[in-house]
């Protein structure tokens, strides 16, 4: 399964659907052709012994069954399905894509089955005026827009005699799949290239401008030990004053590793950039983001990975 795309196309008419009459199927169940049959036997009785009791009781219980059939089709005629958000994630994690049913209706849907891949995902009841939202999962295996699932909208409202459900339905919705991150590995990037990159770098201020490789003698206190307790290694805390110094994630300093390690190592190096609270920036084939931090620059970052093409 392929899905690595550099954007996701959203059109408004798709991401809401409602069901209509053409959209709409409906057959008798296992019980519902049972319950025929007995009204076939019950009819035949009543005419054989010419019984005005079986007559009445035949055409009771088929006009229920009638009736039935029209519930059954009300239940999901006009029911509207919206599109909601979608989380990114990562390669491996599972894609939920948040689907909204709402009832504008002022009768009340009750049995309103949600199935994909022939699954029960969801099964609820709707009161008049009422939204309810539901999650799709869906099994990750790459990197990029991964489309939502398809699936159906069934209900056996209100006898079970008759089942009525959608066609197949794929709202436009995409959930953004980041790379896999690769394993705790030292970054081969470094705080920018020299000191007159970086303006009014001063050392031994109060601001963090990055990581070195720890040397003897240097002060335990300037230990990052979350990167110690992570086993990425031992790297000692600098700090200055003036402009923050900027570390380059670079995909140059990966050269000789297929694209989607890569890619791979750049995503760890972006986790954990960002978890030591470093001013970073990603350098790609055709793309360059500036240093910055946060959680914003973060999915900037990442997203570049997730839709690269090399």
């Amino acid at each position: 399964m392929a899905f690595v795309g550099t954007s996701a196309p959203v059109s408004p008419r798709e991401r809401e659907v409602v069901l209509g009459r053409r959209q709409l199927f409906m057959l008798p169940t296992r019980n519902g052709l049972l319950f025929a049959a007995i009204l076939i036997v019950l009819l035949l009785a009543a005419i054989n012994y010419s019984n005005g009791l079986a007559y009445a009781l035949t055409f009771l219980l088929g006009s229920l069954a009638v009736v039935s059939m029209l519930y059954t089709h009300r239940n999901l005629h006009r029911l509207h399905i919206t599109a909601g958000a979608c989380t990114p994630v990562f390669a491996g994690q599972p894609a939920v894509f948040h689907i909204c049913l709402t009832n504008h209706s002022d009768v009340p849907r009750l049995g309103v089955r949600v199935l994909c891949n022939k699954t029960e995902i969801a099964n609820v009841d709707l009161a008049a005026n009422q939204s309810r939202y539901i999650d799709l999962s869906a099994p990750t295996t790459r990197r990029g827009y991964m489309p939502a699932p398809r699936f159906i909208v069934s209900t056996r409202f209100p006898l079970g005699l008759l089942y009525s459900w959608s066609r197949r339905l794929r709202l436009d919705q995409s959930c953004l799949v980041y790379p896999k991150p690769a394993p705790i590995q030292p970054p081969r990037a470094s705080v920018s290239d020299s000191a007159q990159c970086v303006q009014g770098l001063r050392a031994g201020g109060d601001d963090f401008i990055g990581l070195r490789e720890f040397h003897a003698g240097d002060s335990p206190r300037h230990v990052d030990w979350k990167a110690v307790a992570r086993g990425m290694g031992w790297y000692i805390k600098q700090f200055g004053g003036g402009a923050k110094a900027s570390t380059w994630l670079e995909w140059e300093a990966l050269a000789g590793m297929a694209t989607e390690a890569r890619l791979s190592v750049l995503c760890r190096w972006v986790l954990d950039a960002e978890q030591a609270g470093l001013h970073y920036g990603l350098r790609l084939p055709g793309a360059t983001i500036a240093p910055g931090s946060g959680e914003t620059h973060r999915h900037r970052c990442l997203k570049a990975l997730a839709v690269f093409h090399g």
